[in-house]
């Protein structure tokens, strides 16, 4: 496997995703779209972790005696689920300005989460469950910001990932009409920084891991986003080691 060598932080990204600490907790906030999202995103970790680890479903810590690492992980969204599943969680983001408000959420629902600003690559050791969700369309060298993430997983160890795909349905959805209209920040997303499945597939076996499951995620008149068989707005994959 290759070793990541460069950082993969955008500086600009991580002022403009700074800018949206001080609310993210706010369900009607800048993120508001994130929490229409996570508890989706969650449901299929869930099913992740009991397929992975040949978990009880009914179980309400599934991840006791686990180490979780989640990248990105901005104010905290994931990782207090997380934890409450029973990890040992740790979270890194490139905005100090989010650790900071992690911190003090966590802190304030009786968490112990270990959250750290800066690189990925600047971490030590390995991980039972590695995150990294809406994240990889923001850093500078998707294909090095892979290979670190592989760096942070142990043998017969799970990953998650979940990025938006590059279609028009996609453009239409998040950009022209959520940033256009104020649902989403204008600014956060560049539509040519968007994957393909096909393209980030690629980029996993080139770093030793293979997909294990996959869902996408779709918007539903009257029912919301859902985990569905389209991949054309959003997808998520289960990742382990082996190609």
């Amino acid at each position: 496997m290759a070793k990541a060598s460069i950082a993969t932080i955008d500086p600009r990204e991580a002022v403009h995703f700074g800018t949206m600490a001080a609310d993210w907790w706010d369900p009607k906030g800048s993120s508001a779209m994130l929490h229409k999202l996570n508890p989706v995103r969650l449901r299929f970790i869930r099913d992740a972790i009991d397929t992975h680890w040949d978990a009880d479903p009914r179980g309400r810590i599934p991840l006791l005696g686990k180490t979780v690492l989640d990248v990105g992980c901005g104010a905290g969204l994931l990782c207090e689920p997380l934890a409450r599943m029973g990890a040992k969680v740790t979270g890194v983001d490139a905005a100090r300005e989010n650790v900071a408000a992690a911190r003090a959420h966590a802190t304030g629902q009786g968490l112990s989460i270990s959250y750290q600003a800066g690189e990925i690559e600047a971490l030590k050791g390995q991980y039972d469950l590695v995150t990294s969700l809406e994240v990889i369309e923001h850093v500078t060298d998707p294909t090095a910001f892979i290979v670190a993430l592989a760096a942070r997983l142990k043998p017969g160890g799970l990953m998650i990932l979940s990025t938006p795909n590059r279609t028009s349905l996609s453009r239409l959805a998040m950009i022209t009409l959520s940033e256009g209209l104020g649902q989403i920040p204008k600014g956060t997303h560049d539509w040519d920084k968007f994957l393909m499945p096909a393209e980030l597939e690629l980029m996993l076996a080139e770093a030793g891991l293979r997909l294990a499951g996959r869902s996408g995620i779709s918007f539903r008149p009257g029912a919301g986003l859902q985990l569905t068989a389209d991949e054309g707005l959003n997808y998520i994959f289960a990742v382990v080691w082996g190609c």
